[in-house]
Order: structure tokens, then sequence, then C-alpha cells
């Protein structure tokens, strides 16, 4: 895959207004960055008619952590109110529901903690060529993986200790890539990698992605599967950037169709601003563990598809003869996450592989 480098930023996220239908639900966060065991508190706003209303943590599975009930407009304090927030392993969602109905943008809680030691070998392609292999994170190896041949080579170390720094919250966001073939809305996936979702957000706000164009289209690759379509730099050379990296994520989540991940060179540290996003999990199943998805499209497979179909002018390069075009990149407010269906169910489907998902079932684009 190509690489393209930028700084990882830490800038506050600047809310987008919300609607008529959602002001009068919304919780907001008095400040984005917690140290660990520090007052963390949240403004809620309920409707005036509002009978009675409650504050969840869920999980990414929508699995109920905590809850507060009978919540009413104002400030609460949550390090005290949901005191497992603090050991959160992975992010949560703060969702308001309001006489029964979770309303309003849920606020993403990530917890701050150091990433794990990276573990790689350096293996060889057919041809001959060396590259890093991504074998395991701290002490646990990936499936297949012997720890005694790892452990035999010069760049084996003891893991070190994950310190845990404290929370990262803020306003759940998608981003709507309004593309030349239409709109793609993409949800973020920070429960796989925090700091590259938020990084990519953070580029989204700036309008780094706006007029950028998809330099790279493998529609098929070499063993007859649909790959990737890859855009992000803005030179549309495949080789510009900002100057700056940000670090590999051990994201688990699978490359499957309509999956966003990063697209970076042989060193795992080199992704920056390049992305890809996936055609077909037999084209992409080789990516995990490798790369790191941070999201994938709720919405826009018709684009994606479209995107997939351009005319080649060189096939070796991938580089479309009319490049596909990112008009404009932008933030648009989440939808409520409902209690009980996990994240992952409002991804849309491989339109070769699944049928059509039921409008009813996970979170719903606006």
């Amino acid at each position: 895959m190509l690489k393209f480098t930028c700084h990882l930023l830490c800038l506050a996220l600047t809310c987008v207004p919300a609607t008529a239908s959602d002001a009068e639900a919304s919780l907001a966060p008095t400040r984005q960055w917690v140290g660990q065991g520090r007052s963390m508190q949240v403004d809620i706003t309920l409707p005036q008619a509002a009978e009675g209303a409650s504050l969840l943590l869920l999980d990414s599975d929508g699995k109920t952590l905590e809850r507060i009930e009978n919540v009413t407009s104002g400030q609460i304090e949550l390090g005290e109110r949901l005191p497992g927030i603090w050991s959160l392993d992975q992010a949560a969602w703060l969702q308001l529901v309001v006489d029964g109905q979770p309303m309003g943008s849920p606020l993403v809680v990530v917890p701050l903690l150091d990433r794990p030691t990276m573990r790689t070998v350096q293996e060889r392609r057919p041809d001959g060529r060396s590259y890093t292999k991504i074998v395991g994170w701290g002490d646990r190896l990936y499936e297949g993986i012997q720890r005694e041949s790892i452990q035999e080579s010069d760049s084996w170390k003891p893991a070190h200790r994950v310190a845990r720094s404290g929370l990262h919250v803020y306003p759940e966001m998608d981003v709507v890539m309004e593309t030349s073939a239409g709109d793609i809305r993409l949800a973020m996936a920070p429960e796989h990698a925090p700091r590259t979702a938020w990084h990519f957000t953070k580029l989204v706000e700036e309008g780094f992605y706006d007029e950028t164009i998809f330099h790279r289209v493998v529609h098929i690759d070499r063993s007859g599967h649909p790959f990737v379509i890859q855009g992000g730099d803005p030179t549309g050379r495949g080789d510009g950037g900002t100057g700056g990296t940000i670090p590999m994520e051990p994201s688990g989540l699978m490359h499957d169709f309509g999956v966003i991940s990063m697209a970076r060179e042989d060193d795992p540290d080199s992704a920056g601003t390049q992305y890809f996003i996936c055609l077909s999990r037999m084209g992409t199943r080789r990516l995990d563990g490798q790369y790191c998805g941070f999201g994938w499209a709720i919405d826009g497979v018709e684009p994606i598809l479209t995107i997939a179909e351009s005319r080649i002018s060189d096939p070796v390069a991938g580089r479309p003869a009319e490049p596909p075009v990112v008009r404009k990149a932008s933030l648009v407010p989440a939808e409520p996450f409902k209690p009980g269906i996990p994240r992952i169910a409002a991804r849309v489907r491989d339109p070769l592989l699944a049928p059509p998902r039921d409008p009813e079932q996970g979170r719903m684009p606006r």
C-alpha cells in the first residue's frame, strides 16, 4: 500500500450544530481530556416535556455497562456516578434515553492507554523482497504464531506496562464524503482504533480532504477479487503528505466491504492521511492485523461501487483515467446509539454477498 503521513492532531472537536429535532436533548462534556480519577462533568439538556430520563454507558455491542436513572437537565459528575468508567479497556458510549427512547448523539468515552508493545518479524514476499509483518501486541501473539520463534529474534523485548492516564470524551461524529460519484457516510470505530479515528476526523474537520481524488483503484487484484479504492493524497500522486506520521494501533476490525483503513509503507508507523476503502472480504482479508481499520461505511454502497468501476489508465499504479473526486468531507452528528444493538450492525454489507439490511436494525444515517 502507498503511504501518506501527517502529525497526530490533538485539537478540540468542534460540534456541528444539532438539528431542531435533537436540540432539546443533548450531552456535552465540560472538558474533553480528563486525568485519571479527576472531576468529569457533563452538561445534560432534556426536552421540557420529558417525564423520565436515564444516562447509559454502552459498550460497542450495545450492552449496558452502567446507568444513571432519573437524570435531569443540568450538570452531572460522571466519575462518581459511573465509577466503572475509569477502568474501561476500550471506547464506550454515553447515551441519553428519554421516555424510553435514545435521543441525541452519544458521547464517545475513550480510555487513555499506552500502546502495547508491537511484535514484528521480517518476512519475504514471493518475489524475494523483505517486508515487516506484525505478529502480535504485548504478550498476545496472533493465532498460528509460535512464541518461541519470535523470542529468538533480536527484536524481542519484554512487553512494557500499559499506563492508564485518563479519558477522552467527545461528541460522536460521522464523516460524510461528498464525492463525484455520490455521498459516502462513514462511522468511526474508536473501539478498534481510537487515535486513528480521532486523527481522521480532525483532518476532515480542517478541510484536508476537500478536493482530493481517489488516486488508486484496484477493482480486481491478482487473486481475482475486488480490492480497494484509495484516496487522501492532496497532491494526487500517491506520495504526498503533511510531513508526519501516526502510530499503528492494534485494530481488531476485519477488512470487509466498506471498511476504511489507513494506507502506509512498510514501516507500521508510517501511516498519515491516505486511506483506503475495502471492496470485498476475499480481497482484503490478508490486511487484517497488518493495516489499521478505523471505521466503516454506513451509507454509500453505490458511490463506492461506481468509484471501483473507474476506467484505469495505468494498471500498475491503479491510476484512474478520470480520478473520482472528494469534493468535500465534513462531520455530521451521529445518530443515537440504540441499546442492545451492536454498532457494527449499521455497517453496509457487500452487495454481492448479503441481503439488504433491515432499516430497523442498527444506527441509520439521518
